[in-house]
């Protein structure tokens, strides 16, 4: 032994490590000890005790090995005693006074007995818990599923327990992961007990990050890695896979294919819905979202209520999309990593259309229904073309395979490097697309007309610690986007099949000449276009356009912690500038169209004819049109953050001030040359007690140049509650499987102030020569004056929306089985909407807008998310489920006031439901017609036309069927459900994940597919041919009612006839794979299955004919490769 007089010095330390017992002075032990400290070795505590009591102590230096650092140790002016108690509380040893001496010795050993199996069936398990080598103290062991048979592991970590045989054990400690363990025919079970994950598990928030278990907003993150799906579009990888988000993609068009979202549906209707995305803090649009490569991404968060958004104010009414990138890392060795895919693309589904000899057999039919008109195609020509004599005599033309390919093929390339050191870390990203269309090209043509989209991505993070305690960081996003496609917009060419039927003329005739200038394009005298109807493939291939944009978005950010003021304090500050440019050039061309004037068979079998040209010769020479636009926007953000623990206690706080300044780079009028500006000031505070009892208070003060002076700034506060039951311990003893309770609520306003796209509603538009009169004696003179354009409303305000939400989250066995549940109700008012409609013109505001705050809506609904998760030795398996519920209700609006017809009405029901008639059936006679109410829809009505409801007989006694009898009716276009299933499966080399994804209640109205049409030359769908109302079949329930040469109104109006359910299951994407070292290689697939009631297209496109550009089904082969 050897005496050591202090603690107080590194050489002491190693001293007492050298020593086999340590000897302190000795004085009175009769004195208080204060000691707060959020963790602190023995040794350090001894220290400080005998600084301040100046007492003796007694202690091995091999005790002082094995004990653990004391967390959260807070004694305030307590007796050395209990000062000792509370120190040695959960460590394996005891302290005695011995004539005031402090002796701390090991606490009594109590060696088990070996194992033995009890007569009773019953088996002795012993053994030992610890952490990284050092036993645990206190820690709970039970029987599964008997509780009540349990023990605790004295100070040396040992345990003994009588137990029934074959039963499983449960290990729990606070701050630690649970382990259940089967007892088999074990007698001993050592466990190694890890810290629990989630309990510092980090999410990002608004302006910051907290700890996931302090949340008590309604948030959902998902992991980055899950969003690589075989698409150009990160959008499309949003629906069912976040709970609160619905998603649907209703196009397919290479560069217009991404899906429109929104969080917790849809909760006003004027202005923007659509929620805001910040990439590192700042706002970029849908179209930045959708160029990123998920590899760039670091967390991914969706913000859905009051607490959570508040803090963006006037930007966070319809909810917060928040991504992070990824920054450098300290490594030996830069960390590369790259992928490479190539996808066979091809449409999930496409309109059937009838062959040419039903098309005309169909005609006929129209025509001679209605007893009128003249038969258009005689015997001859539908059996010429039955037998196919000659395909320009008698043309059968299939315009969809003649002017589409079948499939298209699309590659991207990702590369990426991460490393840096200790001061500088960077992170590099370089992502290429090419996205090609469906369009044939003419080979005639020195262009290509097919669309094609090339996409270029990259992302540049340099982050540098100036000092230990201040940082600072780049950040630069750019893109370029190179368009190319037919002079025509792709969903119009998809559009122009419609237009045109099968028999009336070819695509073109034959023609000599090696020159696009020298094609004779079939087509047909009596059009609109060009004298002559539209040749579908003439319009596609006779003209080209081509775009360029770029996006640059460079983003500074530091942090400065304060530290020496006091701990805990950091100053941060962050400025972007972004800047996006855009140009295109159009150039197309008339064409010449021709017609057979006459033929007759020639002695080979063949037709003669001479052609006429149709119409006045067309300039064919390539016109040019170009087209330059852009913006810019400077945003800056200084804030002050304090982060803190003490004891059982954490408080945080945040004050915020950011400003925007918007510019157009070239403004048409003056109007569009003002800068728009926002400016605003948010705060925050939290505070959790024992992680335990949580609050959160949250504020936005906002201001906007849409407003006048007394209405431009608004105040929008939130508060959030939440209670970790799971940390009290008589929660763990009565529920040991549960890992995690937590109850939350939040109440708060947000406002927004995306009105519509206007700017200076508060103001008067004024045109100085918007009107003229004229006067004089012979009328011969005229004189113009100003008119107003829009009258002035000072006291317009913000859009509000006030949030409420309550939410739990639950996890089961060790977090292996989570779910998150929230219940929510939005009720948005002071909807702003242009009051010109309902204003009488008697006080002279005819054509003129006159803008309110008058519309109200309220939003309920529930999200919930599933998750469990398995992993073994040689495999894993990861399941998640969402489910999405959003339900509106318009409560206000400024329609008239219906206190007559309140059918029509919108009020009650939800924004983009439908409205149209009652359709009963189909009318079986002449003399149901005229018993029946009066229908003025407009047409002739015969029998197998719509037969509708009268709904307003009992109102005006009219017995007429008229627009007042129109009725809201089936769900709106936006799903208000949106669920998913996702499943990942690995196998030791091998792995497996797909995502079922489905929406319902939602419903769409098919219209602009009649056959004919008011020119007669309308194409016509299968279906219609399959099952349609007809003399010889008078089914009054068929799919289609009786045939019209022209668009018969009666039967072309929106009603229920033609509403559709618009709910489907997909099999949105899967994916297998094998990696080998530093190499995976991967078969995936989108939009590879699709269940629904509807047949005739893709339902998630949505209603009208189904003619826009198909949603693809995607085949994908890639490989990626990964070094360091």
């Amino acid at each position: 032994m050897r005496y050591i007089g202090s603690l107080c010095n590194r050489s002491t330390k190693v001293a007492v490590l050298l020593t086999a017992f340590i000897f302190l002075t000795h004085v009175s032990s009769a004195q208080n000890v204060t000691l707060k400290h959020k963790q602190i070795t023995l040794s350090e505590a001894v220290q400080e005790i005998r600084k301040q009591t100046n007492v003796d102590f007694i202690i091995k230096t091999s005790q002082l090995d094995k004990v653990r650092p004391i967390q959260n140790i807070d004694i305030q002016n307590k007796p050395l005693k209990q000062a000792l108690e509370k120190l040695l509380e959960h460590q394996p040893l005891v302290f005695t006074i011995d004539n005031g001496i402090i002796v701390i010795s090991d606490r009594e050993k109590k060696t088990p007995l070996a194992p033995t199996v009890q007569k009773n069936g019953k088996v002795e398990i012993v053994g030992t818990v610890k952490n990284d080598g050092n036993n645990l103290y206190g820690v709970s062991v039970k029987v599964k599923d008997s509780p009540s048979i349990g023990t605790t592991t004295d100070g040396n970590g040992r345990y003994i327990l009588v137990v029934p045989a074959n039963s499983t054990l449960i290990f729990s400690y606070v701050g630690y992961a649970n382990q259940e363990i089967a007892i088999a025919d074990k007698r001993r079970i050592d466990v190694q007990l890890s810290p629990d994950q989630s309990l510092s598990e980090v999410v990002v928030v608004g302006y910051g990050t907290q700890k996931k278990t302090s949340v008590v907003g309604a948030l959902e993150s998902v992991k980055p890695e899950t969003l690589r799906i075989p698409t150009a579009n990160l959008s499309n990888a949003l629906g069912g896979r976040l709970s609160g988000v619905i998603a649907v993609q209703r196009s397919g068009e290479p560069g217009a294919d991404g899906a429109s979202f929104f969080i917790r549906g849809v909760s006003t209707f004027s202005g923007a819905t659509n929620p805001l995305i910040l990439l590192d803090g700042v706002a970029i649009s849908k179209g930045d979202l959708d160029a990123l490569a998920p590899e760039v991404i670091e967390s991914f968060s969706v913000l859905k209520d009051a607490t959570a958004t508040a803090v963006f104010g006037t930007r966070g009414a319809n909810g917060v999309l928040i991504i992070t990138t990824k920054t450098g890392k300290d490594l030996n060795k830069p960390r590369i990593s790259a992928r490479a895919q190539s996808q066979i693309s091809r449409p999930t589904s496409i309109p059937k259309f009838v062959d040419g000899v039903s098309y005309m057999e169909m005609f006929n039919e129209a025509v001679t229904g209605r007893g009128t008109g003249e038969i258009l195609y005689s015997q001859d020509k539908i059996n010429g073309t039955r037998l196919g004599l000659d395909p320009y005599v008698y043309p059968n033309v299939d315009w969809y395979n003649e002017m589409f390919k079948s499939r298209t093929i699309n590659n991207e390339l990702n590369l990426n490097v991460q490393g840096g050191g200790s001061k500088i870390g960077y992170f590099l990203s370089a992502t290429g697309n090419i996205s090609n269309g469906l369009l044939r090209k003419f080979d005639l043509n020195s262009f290509d007309n097919n669309v094609s989209v090339k996409r270029y991505s990259f992302q540049n993070n340099i982050n540098v610690n100036l000092t230990s305690t201040t940082k600072i960081a780049l950040k630069l996003n750019a893109q370029l986007r190179d368009y190319y496609g037919a002079g025509v917009d792709a969903p119009s060419v998809f559009g122009d099949i419609m237009n045109a039927n099968p028999v009336d003329f070819p695509i073109m005739f034959p023609f000599t000449g090696i020159d696009r200038r020298d094609v004779q394009y079939g087509g047909k005298a009596g059009g609109t276009v060009n004298n002559g109807f539209i040749n579908p493939f003439a319009r596609m291939v006779n003209g080209y356009q081509n775009g360029f944009q770029s996006t640059l978005l460079t983003t500074i950010d530091g942090a400065q912690k304060l530290d020496f003021i006091t701990k805990g304090l950091e100053f941060k500050a962050l400025v972007s500038f972004k800047n996006w440019s855009n140009t295109t050039t159009k150039r197309t061309s008339g064409y010449n169209q021709y017609m057979i004037n006459s033929y007759a068979p020639d002695p080979a079998g063949g037709y003669t004819y001479d052609l006429v040209m149709v119409g006045q010769p067309q300039n064919l020479s390539l016109g040019t049109e170009t087209g330059t636009s852009g913006d810019r926007e400077i945003y800056f953000q200084p804030s002050i953050e304090y982060n803190r623990t003490f004891g059982n206690h954490t408080v945080s706080g945040l004050f915020l001030y950011n400003t925007t300044d918007f510019n157009v780079n070239n403004p048409a009028d003056l109007i569009s040359s003002l800068p728009r500006r926002r400016q605003g000031i948010t705060g925050r505070a939290t505070y959790g007690f024992a992680n335990k009892y949580l609050a959160e208070v949250n504020f936005g003060y906002n201001g906007s140049e849409n407003f006048a002076t007394g209405s431009r700034f608004g105040f929008f506060p939130s508060v959030g509650l939440g209670y970790v039951l799971s940390n009290e311990k008589f929660f763990t003893d009565l529920f040991p499987a549960v890992s995690n309770l937590k109850i939350r609520g939040s109440w708060g306003k947000v406002g927004n102030d995306q009105i519509g796209g206007g700017r200076f509603p508060y103001l008067s538009d004024l045109k100085l020569d918007g009107a003229s009169f004229t006067t004089g004696i012979d009328q011969n003179t005229t004189y113009t004056g100003p008119t107003y354009l829009q009258f002035a409303n000072p006291m317009i305000s913000w859009e509000v929306a006030e949030k409420k939400n309550i939410g739990v989250d639950l996890g089961i066995l060790n977090n292996k089985f989570n779910i998150v549940f929230d219940l929510y109700q939005e009720d948005r008012t002071n909807i702003f909407v242009d009051r010109s409609a309902t204003i009488p013109n008697v006080f002279g505001t005819a054509g003129t807008k006159v803008y309110g705050n008058v519309g109200e809506v309220r939003n309920r609904g529930f999200d919930f998310s599933l998750e469990w998760n398995k992993s073994e030795k040689d495999w894993g398996i990861s399941m998640r489920g969402t489910f999405t519920y959003a339900h509106n209700t318009v409560l206000k609006n400024n329609e008239p006031a219906f206190t007559k017809y309140r059918n029509l009405s919108q009020i009650g029901y939800s924004i983009g439901t439908n409205l149209g008639y009652l359709a009963e059936r189909l009318f079986i006679d002449q003399a149901e017609i005229d018993n029946s109410p009066l229908q003025q829809l407009g047409g002739f009505v015969a029998p197998g036309d719509i037969k509708y409801k009268d709904l307003t007989n009992d109102i005006d006694g009219l017995n007429l069927i008229n627009s007042d009898d129109r009725v809201r009716m089936g769900y709106p276009t936006t799903p208000e459900i949106v669920y998913g299933l996702s499943t990942s499966i690995n196998y030791k080399k091998f792995d497996f994940s797909f995502l079922l994804q489905g929406v319902d209640r939602t419903s769409f109205m098919i219209s602009g597919f009649h056959p004919f049409g008011n020119q007669g030359v309308r194409n016509v769908l299968q279906f219609i041919a399959e099952d349609r109302w007809s003399p010889e079949n008078p089914n009054i329930f068929a799919a289609y009612p009786r045939l019209s040469k022209l668009d018969n109104l009666n039967n072309t109006e929106a009603s229920s006839y033609w509403l559709r359910n618009g709910a489907f299951l997909k099999l949105r994407s899967a994916e297998i794979g094998y990696s080998h070292k530093f190499a995976r290689i991967f078969l995936s697939g989108y939009n590879l299955l699709t269940f629904s009631k509807f047949k005739l297209w893709d339902p998630e496109q949505g209603g009208g004919n189904g003619l826009g550009y198909p949603t693809q089904q995607v085949f994908n082969l890639g490989v990626q490769l990964r070094f360091n």
